[in-house]
């Protein structure tokens, strides 16, 4: 089954030119190319797709504009002429970064990364259960004060009141709290599934907050015991209504 994705630029040429090379692999199926932010959006919100390629500089607002105002995480490959725009990427967790001009080797290179199935968890000890190994978080977190997660080849229990936040880093998510993080093979989707109450609550399509130790927020950013979070386009509603912002 072929992979789905849009085509965000705004330059026609360039467009056509990727179109053409996922026409040329078989692997890709384009529903659909936008040549702003706006309008990309406004598709999204009727449709899901597996991939975006994502320009950076376009007229309004930005391919990272469009990162902040996504509430689902579909793959992300970026195709810029610049490489400044390196370190945002990665701090955006995208899965590739095409530079302008870019060859069909390096465009299937990408599409390959992002088709490669995500690596296996590090096996556990024989005596845990099969529940235990099937999933990252035990099924009685939804209903107690803590959790147990695999990290470090170990079930560590985490006390929900001591996690200030989580991380998507693409196959995995990480934990952080006070003292320590730690770092599971899961996906931030399955974790804000399990994390169900008052408490946590998406701000970002990397970040999951506990809303109890924010410190304070300062435009588009959650200020948290030293650490500083983005808060997406897309999730701004939401946390003003958990917050009760007046």
């Amino acid at each position: 089954m072929a992979t789905t994705c849009i085509i965000v630029e705004d330059i026609q040429i360039a467009a056509d030119f990727l179109r053409k090379f996922c026409e040329k692999s078989d692997l890709i199926e384009v529903k659909g190319h936008f040549l702003n932010v706006a309008d990309a959006l406004e598709f999204l919100d009727r449709e899901q797709v597996d991939l975006i390629f994502l320009d950076v500089e376009m007229p309004g607002a930005s391919g990272f504009d469009l990162l902040d105002s996504l509430t689902y995480s579909p793959r992300i490959i970026l195709t810029t002429s610049k490489t400044e725009y390196a370190f945002d990427a990665f701090q955006y967790h995208v899965d590739d970064y095409l530079k302008k001009p870019f060859t069909y080797k390096r465009f299937l290179e990408a599409i390959q990364k992002i088709q490669q199935p995500a690596p296996e968890p590090a096996v556990l000890q024989q005596s845990m259960n099969a529940s235990a190994q099937a999933s990252p978080i035990s099924a009685q977190a939804a209903d107690t004060d803590f959790l147990f997660i695999k990290s470090e080849d170990k079930l560590i229990k985490l006390k929900k009141d001591d996690i200030l936040f989580l991380e998507s880093m693409r196959d995995y998510v990480k934990f952080v709290t006070p003292g320590k993080s730690y770092i599971t093979y899961s996906t931030l989707k399955n974790m804000e599934e399990k994390l169900i109450g008052p408490t946590f609550l998406k701000v970002h399509r990397s970040y999951i907050v506990n809303i109890t130790k924010i410190d304070d927020i300062r435009g588009n950013t959650i200020y948290l015991l030293g650490n500083q979070i983005p808060i997406g386009k897309g999730h701004k509603e939401d946390l003003a209504t958990r917050l009760n912002i007046l």
